[in-house]
């Protein structure tokens, strides 16, 4: 089933595959179940295939994602229960970066999720910089977003802890297809204008040979001062061939830019002054990748095997401000981090389906290599004192580190799904083999060697899963899991220092139930995470930080969601539907300076409820969305303070939590006007005012988006 209340409408969706539409109709109920090689789970996301699913997970779809009003990739996880999204803040405060928490973790820059696109990891470097300030893709290339929070560790990897993410592009067409599409928000403060356009075209000929192109794009300004030059391009190229009915080979050509500038954090008086105004004139954030992907699948029904190979080349570069202190304070200097990354990728899998008896049995065996590589350069000028007319640009910049990593890694898995009955019990284990190493110089002002380090890591660890799922019927299964994730070392964490660090590793657990009625859905998870020592970056004003030992941590709450067709109750409510979702999520330090505490930026308590009434050829939406405070309570070492109360610099103290309401109303004008569809809506109805932090070099307050006025306009052949 499809949760949530994005996915709450799935029923209505009209622009699903035709492999999705065929496997979302469950079973007559006199039917008895069967059993058939399900491979890759992430190909073709499907209501059957959640509600099999033995572990929390959900999706949203294409027709969800455009009745929500969203414009980004943050609007839609935040839809989805157990998922938390930070507002663009700190150094990953442009609008191409990805800030996702999953149950509580650390949201900054994505990094304790697998977060793909078409099954390609979408990171710099899966295992040395899981970080998405750079997230290479745009939202209207995209069919669905397929999140799942439990039992995945034994087939994605190596960032498991907070589970995988998986946006699904558009798929090749059957048929010739194309559409165009042109979004924009304008914002209640400042005049500023955003623009989405978008375009795909395809389709697929006789002999089985198809071929499609998409484009996404964001262009125009923010809602804040220096929040400018937005300009994202995401372009597309994808092709098939159907060797024959049951092998086909896929390709695909992606090529990302994103650039934007950082408005950057407030102190607590200049916010109280203009939460909208910036002083931060040089911040930006510039960014390009280029991928490609092959992959080989064949399925006759017993058997499927599946070959993908991939490569990655990837640049970031920014420019921050810094501030200085002790005798170069009320002064800044200017830095730039250019870093170049390239892996290659290639994965085998095969399954294979044996049926004795009552008994049928998915053996499943896959292995990745992955060979990555970095190239990390940083550089900063002199300090200066901001002044009128003064260009920071002017002044040399000097590199003060170089670093080159790589990692090679091996990782082999294998499953069992067996099927007795209404019971699926699924023993597997993952086995990670992981080689890193980062050699780091340091320079003096003067050009010359300083000191120069060369740490590195082999990892070996063995991350065995159980899951079982048993079926009440064939619309509600229930399901419980339990596994070990891992979390390699980075680059930057062996650059940090050379002892104390460690991979980290996780013990999860869930209990849960997916329901997918034809009236009613939901689902309701219960989990728990144990780290035995999570890392974390320590942050101070000045200076770029340090990863320090933050010990063991617990991760624990219930995630669900409902949804309900209201003409179940009395047909006069024909075309009315509601749904909720609600999460509460406890994640406290188990050990060190700040045991028993919450850990910094999540909320305890996340909820939404939507309502959806379509007429005629009307559609309407109204969505609220809530969270609890969060903590933002300094970084703790020995003899520091938990801190609650907003301090003058605006980077520590609670957050108050906030609600928003959101409505949009959508005219479908049918096929004798090439499918003309309409929309305009309305976020954060009420322009109720919130914000959050940032603790890093571009720390303080960041107010949250005020309110907007949409609009939304597409055309479909």
């Amino acid at each position: 089933m499809l949760t949530l209340s994005g996915a709450a409408h799935a029923q209505q969706a009209t622009d699903t595959s035709q492999a999705q539409q065929s496997t979302d109709t469950p079973a007559d109920a006199n039917t008895p179940h069967t059993v058939k090689v399900t491979g890759n789970w992430l190909s073709t996301p499907s209501n059957a295939k959640v509600l099999e699913h033995p572990g929390a997970r959900s999706i949203v779809v294409r027709q969800r994602i455009e009745e929500s009003g969203s414009t980004s990739v943050r609007d839609v996880l935040r839809q989805i229960p157990g998922v938390q999204v930070q507002e663009s803040n700190g150094t990953g405060g442009s609008d191409v970066s990805l800030n996702v928490g999953i149950r509580g973790l650390t949201a900054r820059l994505s990094p304790r999720s697998t977060v793909l696109m078409d099954g390609v990891p979408m990171s710099y470097a899966p295992y040395g910089q899981p970080q998405l300030s750079l997230a290479p893709l745009a939202l209207d290339n995209l069919e669905s977003v397929d999140v799942v929070r439990g039992a995945g560790s034994v087939r994605y990897g190596p960032q498991n802890v907070g589970g995988i993410i998986n946006f699904v592009t558009r798929a090749i067409p059957m048929d010739f297809k194309a559409g165009i599409s042109l979004g924009s928000e304008l914002y209640s403060h400042g005049s500023d204008v955003k623009g989405t356009p978008s375009f795909y075209l395809g389709g697929t000929n006789e002999q089985g040979l198809g071929g499609m192109i998409l484009y996404s794009g964001v262009h125009g300004d923010g809602y804040r001062a220096a929040n400018d030059k937005i300009s994202i391009d995401d372009l597309m190229l994808k092709g098939s061939y159907r060797i024959s009915p049951n092998d086909t080979l896929y390709g695909t050509v992606h090529h990302f830019e994103g650039q934007g500038d950082m408005p950057g954090g407030l102190t607590t008086a200049q916010y109280a002054q203009n939460p909208f105004q910036s002083n931060r004139p040089y911040d930006q954030f510039t960014g390009r990748r280029t991928d490609t992907s092959l992959k080989y699948a064949h399925n006759d029904g017993v058997n499927n095997a599946e070959v993908l190979a991939y490569y990655v080349d990837s640049f970031r570069g920014s420019f921050i401000e810094q501030e200085g202190s002790g005798a170069s304070n009320g002064q800044r200097r200017l830095t730039t981090a250019p870093r170049s990354y390239h892996y290659f990728g290639i994965e085998p899998r095969y399954s294979r389906l044996f049926e004795t008896g009552p008994v049928s049995q998915e053996i499943s065996v896959g292995y990745r290599y992955l060979k990555e590589s970095s190239s990390e350069v940083a550089g900063r000028t002199g300090y200066y004192k901001p002044a009128a007319g003064f260009d920071a640009f002017g002044i040399p910049m000097l590199t003060y580190q170089t670093s080159q990593g790589g990692t090679t890694a091996h990782a082999v898995y294998i499953d069992n799904r067996i099927s007795i009955g209404n019971w699926t019990i699924t023993p597997g284990v993952r086995v990670e083999d992981i080689s890193t190493f980062n050699n780091v110089t340091n320079f003096a002002t003067n050009g010359k060697i300083t000191s120069a380090l060369y740490p590195s890591i082999d990892s070996r660890e063995t991350l065995p899963t159980l899951s079982v799922l048993y079926r009440l019927s064939d619309r509600w299964t229930v399901f419980a899991n339990a596994g070990k994730s891992f979390g390699p070392q980075q680059y930057a964490q062996l650059a940090s220092t050379t002892d104390g660090l460690h991979p980290e590793m996780a013990t999860t657990y869930e209990i849960g139930t997916h329901i997918n009625g034809t009236a009613w859905g939901g689902e309701v998870t219960l989990f728990n995470i144990d780290f035995d020592k999570e890392l974390q970056l320590a942050r101070s004003i000045v200076g770029d930080g340090m990863w320090t030992d933050l010990g063991a941590t617990r991760h624990r709450g219930v995630e669900s969601a409902v949804r309900y067709d209201l003409s179940d109750l009395n047909p006069a409510l024909k075309g009315l539907s509601v749904s909720a979702n609600f999460t509460y999520t406890q994640a406290l330090s188990q050990a060190g300076a700040f045991q028993g505490m919450d850990l910094p930026f999540y909320s305890r308590q996340v909820g939404s409820l939507g309502a959806r009434y379509v007429v005629d050829r009307w559609t309407f939406n109204a969505d609220v969305f809530a969270n609890s405070k969060q903590r933002s309570p300094d970084s703790p070492v020995a003899g520091a303070t938990y801190v609650t109360k907003e301090d003058a610099t605006g980077r520590l103290g609670n957050i108050p939590g906030y609600g928003t309401l959101a409505v949009r109303g959508g005219y479908d004008f049918g096929k004798q006007f090439s499918n003309l569809k309409l929309a305009v809506g309305i976020k954060n109805v009420l322009d109720r005012r919130y914000f959050t932090r940032s603790t890093d070099n571009n720390g303080g307050k960041y107010v949250g988006q005020p309110r907007t006025l949409y609009f939304q306009s597409s055309l479909a052949f």
